[in-house]
């Protein structure tokens, strides 16, 4: 298979090591991809404000980006492991670039959300499905979870600084030349390439394997299902937080009251409060999602994940119960963003252990499809729901739900390599 190649010296020993120049270059890409995907919601008031549209209207051009993201992933994932993992990236940056650019000159709410396809799927090609696959092979069983932790990490480091970045362009420019400033950075991601040469660390059987029979025996399982259902609430939260926290803040947040700290940080207006806490959950989550790619290695991976999405579910619902004001969203954006990726690693890695290696990177993109299938239903309901009723309560309760079901559906995952089943039955 092309991109696979047998572990040379040099290899094993880069492999020993937990910073290879895979999980190095694979981060750096990650980080500017997730960057500029982190700043759409910062576009929702001024796009809108600017053609007179309804809330709706980005929403779903934001929505149609997340669901082409999961239809992308699994196929990205099919391209790296048939024609190379490099490749694949090449046509994803290329993807996300075209997708900004033609945006940039879009001025109708169908000419955007027929737009948000291509960032859809450039997303997907320089995304966690690739790269999370390239790290998890290049690293050694030892130090795979948290390999994967610290490259799902990179994407809320650039979570960090994408949506103050944008923000902060959008202050002296319009949206349109913020949109060919990022088309631009994504590309220079591709500097990082050739960092790029993940061996193949696999058993003979996984070499002979075919993707359909694994695709076969995975379809056949209940884990695998249950997985399924339960990456699903991940993406209804994250990006109905992601698109809709910004304006959510701006128009319900309690004033800043003007001597506080955040004042005297120069935050001084709600709407930059809203920027900011996207900002906040990426950089909390820097440490959560390092913090569950360690444990992973250590402990339960289904409990692990359970435990995530129940602490989520507990921390939305207070929220939502308690009045909004600046310190409740700083309070939110810490707590939430410490959970906010933490389930990638381990759901990627879980995914890893019980199928193998061989495919990871379409057996995940399959799972992750799930992930954006809710990303889809969070974002575009958020905004439906804002048109219709003036609000986002109902909207977030249904992530409530759905937070608590995932919980509870990883529970009965059973959690051992199916080849060993296979082989006890």
């Amino acid at each position: 298979m092309t991109g696979l190649r047998p572990l040379t010296g040099q290899m094993k020993m880069q492999r020993n090591s937990i910073f290879t120049p895979v999980l190095i270059g694979g981060c750096f890409i990650i980080m500017i991809s997730f960057a500029i995907r982190a700043s759409f919601g910062v576009f929702q008031i001024p796009i809108a404000d600017e053609f007179g549209w309804l809330r709706a209207e980005f929403s779903l051009a934001i929505a149609i980006q997340n669901l082409a993201w999961g239809v992308g992933q699994p196929i990205f994932g099919a391209i790296a492991e048939k024609f190379g993992d490099r490749k694949a990236i090449i046509i994803g940056a290329l993807m996300y670039a075209a997708g900004l650019v033609f945006s940039a000159y879009a001025i109708t709410p169908g000419a955007h959300q027929l737009l948000e396809i291509l960032v859809g799927f450039g997303v997907a090609g320089t995304g966690f499905g690739v790269i999370l696959a390239i790290v998890g092979r290049a690293a050694s069983d030892e130090h795979r979870s948290l390999a994967l932790g610290i490259a799902t990490a990179a994407g809320s480091a650039g979570q960090v600084f994408g949506a103050p970045v944008a923000e902060a362009l959008l202050a002296v420019m319009p949206w349109q030349s913020v949109f060919l400033i990022f088309a631009a950075a994504i590309l220079a991601a591709l500097l990082f390439l050739p960092m790029l040469r993940a061996p193949a660390p696999l058993s003979k059987a996984e070499l002979e394997e075919s993707m359909s029979a694994i695709l076969g025996k995975a379809f056949r399982d209940p884990s695998f299902s249950l997985i399924f259902i339960g990456f699903f609430s991940c993406g209804y939260q994250l990006a109905f937080v992601t698109a809709h926290f910004p304006a959510f803040v701006t128009e319900l947040c309690g004033p800043i009251e003007p001597g506080s700290f955040l004042h005297s940080l120069g935050i001084t207006t709600t709407s930059a409060l809203g920027a900011v806490s996207i900002s906040l959950i990426g950089l909390a989550n820097i440490g959560g999602t390092i913090l569950a790619g360690y444990l992973g290695k250590r402990y339960s991976k289904k409990y692990l994940l359970a435990g995530i999405y129940f602490g989520r579910t507990i921390i939305a619902a207070a929220f939502i119960l308690l009045p909004i004001t600046p310190l409740t969203v700083i309070v939110f954006s810490v707590t939430m963003g410490a959970l906010w990726l933490a389930t990638v690693p381990l759901t990627s890695g879980l995914v890893g252990y019980i199928y193998g290696l061989r495919y990871m990177g379409t057996l995940y993109g399959i799972v992750f499809f799930s992930h954006q299938l809710g990303s889809f239903i969070g974002v575009w309901l958020g905004g439906w729901m804002y048109d219709l009723h003036g609000t986002y309560t109902t909207v977030w309760w249904v992530g409530v739900g759905v937070g608590l079901l995932s919980a509870i559906v990883h529970l009965p995952v059973k959690e051992s390599p199916l080849r060993e089943r296979a082989l006890a039955a």
